[in-house]
């Protein structure tokens, strides 16, 4: 009796070759979308009347963005309490979202397509032709 297995699957090497190129791929997908959030963001950041150079530095991209959506920048370093920092942060972003939306002149679903979609939803406010309206003052 012959008990020999033949596994019918590809060879580890060809295996290894797969992996290396859906790791890459995913690599340049990430660098794409990356450049795309930048870009637009830069674009937001001049129409809103700020620096374009603030969407590359950690941090305080999230504090400008903060400000242009009606909030207080400081509240950025909220997300630093643990635990509790990213329930705070993340009701904070929705509010930002929702009147960054109203301050371009957006309806409020494009805001809430904004929370679930930003990597869409900025790239289209960034390059239409939405002005920024800051007709209200930052909330507390």
């Amino acid at each position: 009796m012959d008990y020999t297995y033949y596994n019918n699957t590809l060879d580890s090497t060809a295996q290894y070759g797969i992996l290396a190129g859906l790791g890459t791929g995913t690599i340049i997908v990430c660098l794409i979308i990356s450049i795309i959030s930048i870009v637009s963001m830069w674009k937001i950041f001049e129409k809103a009347g700020r620096p374009g150079w603030a969407s590359i530095i950690p941090l305080y991209n999230v504090w400008v963005l903060f400000e242009i959506g009606g909030q207080q920048g400081w509240k950025v370093l909220l997300c630093l309490i643990p635990l509790a920092g990213a329930i705070i942060f993340f009701i904070y972003t929705i509010l930002v979202y929702l009147e960054i939306a109203k301050r371009f002149g957006k309806s409020s679903v494009f805001g809430v397509l904004m929370i679930f979609f930003a990597p869409i939803m900025f790239p289209i406010l960034a390059f239409s032709d939405a002005k920024y309206n800051d007709a209200t003052t930052p909330t507390v």
